[in-house]
């Protein structure tokens, strides 16, 4: 039997890909379970080619899927890899050019938010015969520069195979960091449109299952004891869970911990499902965008234990969130770049999981005193009562963004995924919204990135079928990218869009009245004669219809007094059809979430003409007294 096959490189590389499988505990699943692709000349005689021949060869082993923008097809990968705990992700091919330049957003998202995917976009000739083809980009100072350069600080791994034989290192080191928790995010395999389609002799031994065995890291003797001595001497412990919670599945020895010592809860964003909403000692959101009963513990808290967390300045409140002076900070993560952060003395360079298990068997007989449990237990009990009045319909025909989400919330069931990223939703969602399963609450913030939503969605419904995906979105980051909606249709998977609309971006309009900039260029009107967009009449965009003409059922939601009961009611309407359902409603941008007491740095304008300007800098020279340097 040979030992060897002729193949193309990309014929190698998707069946390579197509027999990956990662390992984590008792899961084994493929690491690649799929593949999106836009063709054209870079890549439709290589890679397409390769993915059509699997497909008639080996039917199903790697399944192709279309997309309609290449930014969005990282963007599902994405939302993909989240809710299957970073197990598995998909790749992403493009062409040269402008195809590979459209996935750039996509690549900083994922490194960004640590969550891999795969992407191979092609590269002009390797061998050059033909410089300069079409797409390709010329740099007279570099004649070796590409687009696809621009891949490199935007990727925890970045190649380009320019000779056949490179592939099997390259493919190698790609699953690698595709399958490191601690390093995982974008992986860039750059494939020369002409290396693509060249033939050569390939191991069998490369295209047979490989298994890649995610890394559970077990805390370090010396580092566990200090990090338990440091918590046994708190008065007022507080926990901080990052994402690095979820995507251990530590969630359960997070909450066995808690109720063990009462140590209560903050989340970040990436940290929503750690704890169920109404266990006792979950707190919300923490920082910016977080709760009060949340930041008013954070800021007396003399121990901090950040869990999974890479203390981003929204969960920090830019570093004004914890005020104790004799703060510490006692930091867990599989990441030594992150748990070294403020200066600690206390890292745990381990898996979440497994030193949360190890810290409650080091913490026994250890619990918080009864009068920080009391005051643990008022402070829930009042923001749960501020939760309740915003969710109250004010009868009004254009509601607040607090109602629609209340109206959303009691028509979901508990396994309902809510997906979102831009905007002022996440910062209303991270303080109101009342997660009660681990991966109920997808909201990618790191990046923040507008027009993620609906991509998203669709890779968290490619992720678990068995879910009802809710992707809420604003009319800003809706028109940013709507088109997938067309692969929902396409592909009948079905999810539900709330689409609301503010004409304008509501959260930096808002945004920009605090910094004294009065809502200038955030609304969407006609641009009179002085060139200003503020005095118009709104524009008659019909957001509706435009989901309407992709094939997707709509729903719109008439300015009435009975807005937030019919909302309810079309939600639990698109929860019942088997299509991909939006449902359109009218909001009022100025009617705003309550205060969670959070605080965001963004700089003032030091002196200006404006009266609201001057105001605005008076108040952040205040607010700024509040920072603090965090070298716990």
């Amino acid at each position: 039997m040979s030992t060897t096959r002729r193949m193309t490189v990309g014929q190698a590389l998707v069946e390579f890909l197509a027999n990956q499988w990662t390992v984590d505990g008792n899961i084994r699943e493929r690491t690649i379970p799929g593949i999106f692709g836009i063709f054209g000349h870079g890549n439709v005689a290589g890679v397409g080619q390769a993915i059509k021949q699997l497909h008639e060869d080996q039917p199903g082993l790697l399944p192709y899927h279309q997309a309609r923008n290449e930014q969005a097809m990282v963007h599902e990968a994405v939302g993909f890899a989240r809710m299957r705990r970073r197990r598995a992700t998909f790749a992403a091919a493009a062409s040269v050019g402008p195809g590979a330049a459209n996935m750039l957003t996509g690549a900083a998202l994922a490194t960004t938010n640590r969550l891999p995917a795969l992407l191979l976009p092609s590269d002009t000739f390797s061998t050059r015969t033909t410089d300069p083809v079409l797409q390709q980009i010329e740099m007279p100072h570099d004649t070796s520069l590409q687009v696809t350069d621009a891949f490199r600080p935007l990727s925890r791994f970045f190649d380009r195979v320019e000779r056949p034989e490179q592939l099997f290192s390259i493919a190698l080191q790609a699953m690698r960091v595709l399958t490191d928790p601690a390093e995982t995010g974008a992986v860039t395999i750059a494939l020369p449109e002409d290396v693509q389609a060249e033939a050569f002799d390939v191991p069998v031994a490369f295209l047979q299952p490989r298994e890649w065995h995610l890394r559970r890291p077990l805390p370090e003797h010396g580092p566990l004891a200090r990090a338990v001595a440091a918590i046994r001497s708190a008065k007022r412990p507080f926990i901080v869970a990052g994402g690095g919670v979820l995507y251990s599945g530590a969630e359960s020895a997070l909450r066995d911990l808690v109720d063990a010592t009462g140590i209560p809860v903050g989340t970040s964003q990436a940290g929503g499902g750690s704890m169920p909403w109404d266990h006792p000692q979950y707190l919300g959101g923490v920082g910016a965008t977080g709760t009060t009963a949340a930041n008013r513990t954070a800021a007396e808290a003399d121990v901090v234990i950040g869990i999974g967390t890479r203390y981003s300045d929204f969960t920090t409140a830019s570093r004004t969130a914890f005020q104790n002076p004799d703060v510490t900070f006692v930091n867990i993560n599989v990441a030594a770049f992150d748990a070294y952060k403020h200066g600690t003395q206390l890292p745990v360079i381990a898996d979440a999981r497994e030193a949360l298990v190890a810290l409650q068997e080091s913490l026994v007989s250890f619990t918080v005193d009864a009068p920080y449990a009391d005051a643990i237990a008022e402070r829930k009990q009042a923001w749960d009562r501020v939760v309740d009045a915003a969710f109250e319909p004010s009868g009004l025909a254009l509601p607040g963004q607090t109602e629609i989400i209340g109206a959303v919330q009691s028509a979901t069931d508990p396994t309902d995924v809510v997906i979102q990223a831009a905007g002022s939703l996440p910062g209303d969602l991270h303080k109101l919204w009342r997660v009660r399963d681990p991966l109920g609450y997808h909201v990618e913030y790191a990046f923040s990135c507008m027009g993620y939503e609906i991509a998203g969605g669709l890779g968290v419904k490619r992720a678990a079928p068995e879910r009802d995906a809710i992707v809420m979105v604003g009319d800003g980051s809706y028109l940013m990218l709507h088109t997938e909606l067309v692969t929902a249709v396409a592909e009948g998977l079905k999810i539900v869009v709330v689409l609301i609309q503010n004409n304008g971006f509501a959260s930096i309009g808002h945004l920009s009245e605090t910094v004294g900039s009065e809502r200038y260029g955030t609304k969407y009107r006609f641009r009179d004669d002085t060139g200003s967009f503020e005095n118009g009449e709104p524009l008659p965009v019909d957001l509706a219809a435009n989901a309407r003409s992709y094939g997707v059922n709509v729903i719109e939601i008439e300015p009435t007094a009975n807005a937030i009961d019919d909302l309810r009611a079309a939600v639990r309407s698109a929860k019942a059809s088997d299509r991909t359902t939006l449902i359109h409603i009218n909001a009022d941008p100025l009617r705003y979430a309550p205060d969670g007491e959070g605080w965001w740095d963004v700089p003032v304008a030091e002196t200006s003409t404006l009266a609201s300007t001057q105001r605005a800098r008076a108040e952040y020279e205040q607010q700024v007294t509040a920072q603090r340097p965090l070298l716990g």
